[in-house]
């Protein structure tokens, strides 16, 4: 593998953190309740209501729900700046890299930065998930459990065939080398 390729490599591996599928779940979790409309249990759902009501099947009490909202105005102009932060941090680091001059020690300097913004986006999540995970009961707990694993397979089963997500043609055209459409 050439130096190059070592460096694309490197580059796309820092543009896209891999994270467990926890904390994709978590946030769905997080938004369903602060997008929770204020449709009563007793209410059926809308006929374009497609997606599953998270609260709903997990059984979230009235004040379970509060408290998920408060989590959730706390965390996000604290996670809004750390994605700032990381943002930066990636495009620095980038300058660094491919600049008209390189430096192992800017080069350092601003790994280390990127680090830094990378783990604090980390820690606000899963503290975040944390905080969420401590106000569910045992039994939510076990059905969270279980629709985690039915969202982890959903998941598998979509990346295995081979309509993948339509949102990602750019992706697929860099993986296959092949020019982006022309503009006219």
């Amino acid at each position: 593998m050439s130096e190059q390729e070592k460096n694309r490599n490197m580059i796309r591996k820092s543009k896209t953190p891999k994270l467990s599928l926890l904390p994709a779940i978590f946030f769905c979790l997080c938004a369903a309740v602060f997008g929770q409309d204020a449709r009563t249990g007793d209410q059926p759902p809308a006929p374009h209501d497609t997606k599953p009501n998270l609260m709903q099947e997990l059984g979230l009490t009235r004040e379970q729900v509060q408290a998920v909202r408060r989590l959730n105005l706390e965390r996000k102009p604290v996670e809004q700046e750390a994605r700032r932060r990381f943002r930066e941090a990636n495009r620095e680091l980038n300058v660094a890299i491919y600049g008209d001059t390189v430096s192992d020690d800017a080069f350092q300097v601003r790994l280390k930065e990127f680090q830094a913004a990378q783990a604090d986006l980390a820690r606000i999540k899963f503290s975040n998930e944390l905080a969420v995970r401590k106000l569910l009961t045992p039994d939510q707990l076990s059905k969270f459990r279980t629709l985690r694993e039915r969202f982890a397979e959903a998941r598998e089963e979509m990346e295995k065939s081979d309509n993948g997500p339509a949102a990602r043609p750019a992706l697929r055209r860099l993986k296959r080398r092949e020019p982006p459409p022309s503009v006219n």
